[in-house]
């Protein structure tokens, strides 16, 4: 830079500090002798102070060089998902659920129309597009069938659940005004509410029935060092409303990853549902202490279900590296110990905070595990003895029935649980300032959500889906989930090619089996 520019820079910046100072100067003195000026005078003297402070700050050169665009252009950037939203998204562009998806549940929610006008408005020439073979003779299914028993011969305590159940979250992630609604929601439609990992609340015991999802942190059932605590475990899991036990492995949004309370947010009502010192920071693992191998995992989960005097007790698990797996699977058939459920979170799964590189790099999708688990415990000639929950944008029929198609015997929804709530898509969950007082703990939002209300609109969701559900695998020509096959639903793999969800995952099935041959004597 010449001499010339670095003293007409420093020239300009002279002129800006002295019209500032002036200025200042000015409207002090006028409105000291005359405050009717201060109202007039008020919005400028902000502006002028904000470009002289931008003008001696270090930290962004944007504001240093260009301070009133600089403050615009920032602005707008802090609104650009509200307006992206409702001014500039098609119906099928938003992420991770788009316009369509939500207003579905909104509708079911609400018991509004749940009816689509003059014809589809994605590309069923797209590669990816999904589709379902409707049968010439179709048939009434009954919504009865749409309940299966989990608990095998080593359960004293079988739960018979709904095929679609609330999945994991935890009070503190979520309020306790959400917590309530969907408890009362799952008493009101006869479903499940897991917990999620955070400990059981007083607000996870207004009537429905829970599935209690211990991980790392075993937070209520945990000692002073941080580890399992037989005595406090018994004492939760004979709650006459916690009905399963799920020992979280990892979840699909950040599988291997632990987390960190921050001792502001650990109160002495965290404190007390987590078994944790109020006013510490308190740190989850990212693996558990309880065990370290397969046959340790086996032993810990028939511990639980002694423990719980015979109740159901299963895992949850985002598929990784598959030889992992297959050795939990192998340790099952040597030691005799079968879970009675294992729940399968797809990477496409949710969470309130996690990792970039975790979110979208990391896991198996939801599709792919399922037919990986079913296919290994098949192998092995566990299935019969082993339920398979399904969790990850599971929102809509279709989701429900090509998920059990593809080996599910139940499924899980969070973010179709939230979306029932109110939930409105602001991506703000790790923020505590989300605007339908939902994932936040911060009572002048929470308090705007009416339990009465919301808790109807959750079991309205979950009855309305299901009636979905029987209309369209009726639809296909099947009469309850246990016969929805693979075979009917299709996904278009080429510009000129479909394929059966059978012949991509199933076609080479024996063959692979034969040459994986396992020794079952």
């Amino acid at each position: 830079m010449s001499l010339k520019k670095v003293f007409d820079k420093l020239v300009a910046r002279q002129i800006i500090w002295f019209i500032a100072v002036t200025f200042l100067v000015i409207a002090s003195v006028a409105v000291f002798f005359h405050k009717e000026y201060f109202t007039f005078l008020i919005a400028p003297l902000v502006i002028i102070s904000i470009v002289a402070l931008d003008n001696i700050q270090t930290k962004h050169t944007l504001l240093k060089n260009y301070p009133f665009i600089g403050r615009l252009r920032y602005f707008f950037e802090s609104i650009r998902p509200e307006f992206r939203q409702y001014f500039f998204e098609g119906e099928l562009d938003g992420k991770p659920f788009n316009r369509r998806q939500r207003s579905i549940v909104y509708q079911r929610a609400k018991n509004e129309k749940q009816t689509i006008s003059f014809g589809m408005q994605d590309d069923p020439n797209r590669i990816g597009y999904e589709w379902a073979a409707h049968s010439v003779y179709p048939k009434k299914a009954d919504k009865n069938h749409f309940r299966t028993v989990i608990g095998n011969e080593q359960c004293t305590q079988p739960y018979n659940a709904s095929i679609y159940n609330i999945s994991a979250m935890s009070y503190g992630a979520l309020s306790k005004t959400a917590v309530t609604s969907l408890n009362k929601g799952a008493q009101l439609g006869n479903f499940a509410h897991n917990t999620g990992e955070g400990g059981i609340s007083e607000y996870h015991l207004q009537g429905g029935d829970l599935i209690w999802q211990i991980g790392t942190g075993y937070f209520g059932c945990r000692n002073e060092e941080g580890n399992f605590s037989d005595k406090l475990f018994s004492e939760r899991a004979n709650y006459p409303q916690v009905k399963m036990i799920e020992l979280k492995l990892s979840q699909g949004a950040k599988p291997g990853h632990g987390g960190l309370l921050p001792a502001e947010k650990n109160t002495e009502e965290i404190a007390k549902i987590r078994s944790i010192k109020p006013h510490t920071a308190v740190h989850s693992p990212s693996a558990h202490t309880a065990f370290t191998d397969a046959e340790g995992l086996l032993l810990f989960l028939e511990k639980l279900r002694k423990l719980s005097k015979g109740k159901p007790v299963g895992f949850k698990i985002c598929i990784g590296r598959k030889d992992e797996f297959i050795e939990i699977v192998e340790a099952m058939f040597t030691t005799g110990i079968y879970p009675d459920f294992i729940t399968i979170d797809g990477a496409e799964g949710g969470t309130g905070a996690a990792p970039l590189e975790f979110i979208d790099y990391m896991g198996m999708a939801l599709s792919d595990a399922i037919v990986f688990v079913n296919r290994t415990l098949t192998q092995f000639g566990l299935r019969k003895h082993i339920k398979i929950m399904a969790s990850g944008k599971i929102i809509s029929a279709f989701d429900i029935a090509k998920a059990m198609a593809l080996g599910a015997d139940a499924c899980y929804s969070a973010r179709g649980m939230m979306f029932a709530l109110g939930c409105i898509q602001a991506l703000q969950c790790d923020s505590g300032k989300c605007p339908v007082g939902i994932a936040t703990q911060n009572k002048s939002l929470y308090k705007g959500l009416d339990i009465t209300d919301k808790s109807l609109r959750v079991a309205n969701f979950h009855k309305n889906t299901l009636k979905a559900l029987t209309e369209f695998i009726g639809a296909c020509g099947f009469t309850n989930p246990k016969e929805i096959k693979p075979d009917a639903f299709f996904r278009r793999t080429a510009h000129n090619s479909n394929q059966s969800l059978s012949e991509i995952y199933f076609s080479n099935t024996a063959q692979n089996s034969k040459k994986e041959s396992i020794n079952l004597n």
